[in-house]
């Protein structure tokens, strides 16, 4: 056995409880960072979260790298829900539709005020996980245009800003009472998206990168 494998082996696991904290924290400033902005204090966070301020400051050493864990943690569910509406046999514009849905829900459009804000945007983690999910969300949107459902005019730009500007309203807002209508008004931009279309669109097809760069 080589002197590297012996060192890798007695790397310790992190513990259960410690996994839980750590989720729980995540959790709890996904929360907040909807309903309040990126800039609540840690403090409010480790009382959410029912953990004390050391266990949130060992875990996330700066607001940095839990705002990153945050983005990195929606864009991962928005990703496996893009996996599973790609596992489906069925119709693939129904599988879209469900995709655009379970997104909405996940309220990616909190994370804009943090990817706007100082934290490293080109940190290997967001990269990975960003990368992850326009790729899943592409195949997802290319299966619906080969089978003749979703027109051509269309890219995962203009699908993902759409579901962040309908998705909520500004943060610290009444989330809650906008939420009736959330999913009403994602079903009538869904109908817009629908083959063959009424009408032509200005521009052209907006990518993610386009979103980054503009």
């Amino acid at each position: 056995m080589t002197a590297t494998t012996t060192a890798q082996r007695k790397v310790p696991r992190p513990r259960a409880d410690a996994l839980r904290n750590r989720e729980r924290i995540v959790s709890a400033a996904r929360e907040m960072f909807t309903e309040l902005g990126p800039d609540v204090p840690l403090d409010d966070i480790a009382r959410r979260a029912g953990v004390g301020n050391a266990t949130v400051y060992r875990n996330f050493p700066d607001r940095d790298a839990l705002v990153r864990e945050v983005v990195c943690s929606v864009m991962d569910r928005t990703s496996e829900a893009a996996e599973q509406a790609l596992a489906e046999s069925g119709d693939a514009f129904t599988a879209l539709e469900r995709f655009v849905h379970i997104s909405a829900d996940e309220r990616i459009s909190a994370l804009c005020p943090m990817v706007q804000s100082t934290f490293d945007k080109n940190h290997p983690d967001l990269e990975a996980a960003r990368e992850r999910c326009e790729e899943l969300v592409t195949e997802l949107m290319d299966r619906a245009k080969q089978a003749g459902q979703l027109r051509d005019d269309v890219g995962v730009g203009d699908l993902m800003v759409v579901v962040a500007q309908l998705s909520r309203p500004p943060a610290g807002t009444d989330c809650l009472r906008s939420d009736r209508f959330v999913h009403r008004h994602l079903q009538l931009f869904l109908d817009g998206l629908r083959a063959p279309a009424r009408s032509v669109l200005p521009g052209t097809a907006v990518t993610m990168e386009d979103m980054r760069t503009s």
